[in-house]
């Protein structure tokens, strides 16, 4: 285990305490013990830190001050990790301790797994149980697939990519370097794409073949369940550094900007544009064929029906809840809207003609 000059000196923090102190790992500022280390980056929770056990804190340079001036004789005694982003340098810390806490999956490929000789799987590679690889797959090197995924027939996967079970990528999709899917995703299935042709006598609606593909950047995690459609013609595309959650759902020719994050049950619809660096809280939804500006922050719940042109704007279109009782008084009031202004209008013009 490291100790807290190593850890300052990785994560460029000024270190305020013993620099060979061993610390072991992280943990809550309530459940966190001397070996430990916790984080404050939330001045809500500074008397957490007062009465927190643990050895070390990653804190910034107010919240210090402030711990400093504290008369708990805790605080004295404390490790300090001074950073300007502790919430950063916390997560990048968690990841070197999860490192050496993670499986290691050895290189190999399980004997109940099926790899189609026209397949390229380095040594290096770990392919699990019941995995099926197909003809014309080109995976990098130290790619993890876990047991019971379906990789189809010409997918190309970069370096060092971590396929938890049961995910299905469809032909043609592409991964790029360092990317994590978790369990049940489904990459590259076909797009909601049918036209209609109806008449007096019937129809059916016809199905538009999807020719299009998958391609997803680099250091990109997509959580379990998430659906990401292949395009109709064109592309859907993910960019580097995109962080997808739990049962999102993403349509056709959808293209999502460079580092945008969404959080679980959202949804976009076809051919939707979303920019860089955008936040999209969970259960936001799109329509189709919209643009979304670079640095847009949408909150959860809200539906998106036109387009975002100006960046940096924060969007929420959510009532919030209230007795069921009061919202069916509220619901009646705002159906009745349109005769409350029906009504207005007459009475604006009644009010013109006499003073005319």
């Amino acid at each position: 285990m490291p100790s807290a000059i190593e850890l300052a000196n990785q994560f460029q923090a000024s270190l305020v305490g013993d620099g060979s102190t061993i610390l072991n790992g992280l943990a809550p500022l309530e459940l966190a013990n001397l070996g430990e280390v916790s984080f404050l980056s939330n001045p809500l929770y500074r008397q957490q830190a007062v009465d927190s056990s643990a050895g070390a804190l990653i804190v910034g340079q107010a919240d210090f001050d402030f711990l400093q001036a504290s008369p708990s004789a805790k605080n004295k005694e404390k490790i300090y990790f001074l950073s300007k982003n502790p919430y950063a340098t916390f997560a990048r810390m968690a990841q070197f301790f999860a490192a050496h806490n993670a499986p290691k999956y050895l290189a190999g490929v399980h004997s109940h797994s099926f790899v189609d000789p026209g397949a390229k799987v380095p040594s290096t590679c770990h392919i699990g149980p019941f995995v099926h690889i197909s003809s014309g797959v080109v995976l990098g090197e130290r790619v993890a697939i876990l047991g019971n995924t379906t990789i189809a027939r010409d997918v190309c996967i970069g370096d060092d990519v971590v396929i938890y079970p049961s995910v299905s990528i469809y032909n043609q999709s592409e991964i790029g370097n360092r990317c994590i899917i978790h369990s049940g995703a489904v990459i590259g299935a076909d797009g909601f794409g049918f036209a209609p042709d109806f008449s007096a006598k019937g129809g059916e609606w016809v199905k538009i073949p999807q020719t299009g593909s998958v391609v997803i950047g680099d250091d990109v995690e997509i959580g379990a369940l998430t659906s990401i459609d292949r395009g109709a013609m064109a592309n859907t595309i993910i960019g580097s550094g995109c962080k997808i959650d739990n049962h999102v759902q993403i349509a056709h020719n959808v293209v999502i900007g460079e580092h945008t994050v969404i959080a679980g049950c959202a949804a976009v619809s076809g051919s939707t544009k979303i920019g860089r660096y955008c936040i999209v809280g969970g259960a936001a939804n799109f329509a189709g064929h919209l643009t979304i500006a670079d640095h847009t922050t949408v909150s959860g719940n809200t539906s998106i029906i036109r387009s975002i042109i100006e960046p940096g704007q924060h969007f929420t279109g959510v009532y919030p809840s209230m007795p069921h009782s009061m919202w069916e008084k509220n619901t009646a009031i705002v159906r009745g809207l349109d005769k409350i202004r029906q009504r207005l209008r007459q009475l604006d013009r009644k009010n013109n003609n006499e003073t005319l």
